[in-house]
């Protein structure tokens, strides 16, 4: 895939546009049914933002995209991926298995519910960083039992924290 939540009927491109530009249609090619890539590039380089998985490999043992059917093979080496990023402030999850993994890699004992954070102190005062916190987002996946106006409150909710809007 040439970039991070590339399935159409996935909303996350859409609650970025609603947060920043207060249109959910604001990255959509509704035209070709897909999201206009470019302007999602220019956008992250403008804010800062980086994407990552918290995987490497993944095993798919059902073919469903549902978390209860994958398997982390190799998850993402957390403290490398991250060295270097000084003004790291954030990294974000969407998912249950994405933050019980990054949870997991750098030793976290509790993982936060929904909408919180918490301090990760593996990655703070790194490399001159101040604070790195872990915040756990609803997932952006339609299937995820929770309204689209929801969902944008809490993903504005994470960027006003971040300084960003």
């Amino acid at each position: 895939m040439p970039f991070f939540y590339p399935n159409y009927i996935n909303d996350h491109w859409r609650i970025t546009g609603e947060v920043f530009f207060n249109d959910k249609e604001y990255f959509v090619d509704s035209e070709h049914k897909t999201f206009c890539l470019e302007a999602i590039k220019i956008f992250l380089l403008e804010k800062g933002i980086g994407y990552y998985d918290t995987a490497c490999a993944v095993r798919r043992l059902n073919a469903n995209a549902s978390d209860t059917y994958l398997e982390i093979v190799t998850p993402t080496d957390i403290q490398n991926l991250v060295r270097g990023l000084h003004q790291l402030k954030l990294i974000v999850t969407t998912g249950e298995l994405a933050t019980k993994t990054l949870c997991s890699t750098l030793a976290v004992a509790s993982m936060p519910n929904v909408n919180e954070r918490i301090a990760l102190p593996s990655l703070s005062n790194v490399e001159q960083r101040k604070d790195v916190f872990l915040y756990r987002l609803p997932s952006s996946s339609r299937a995820y039992p929770l309204a689209f106006s929801k969902k944008a409150e809490a993903y504005r909710q994470m960027y006003a924290f971040a300084g960003m809007l």
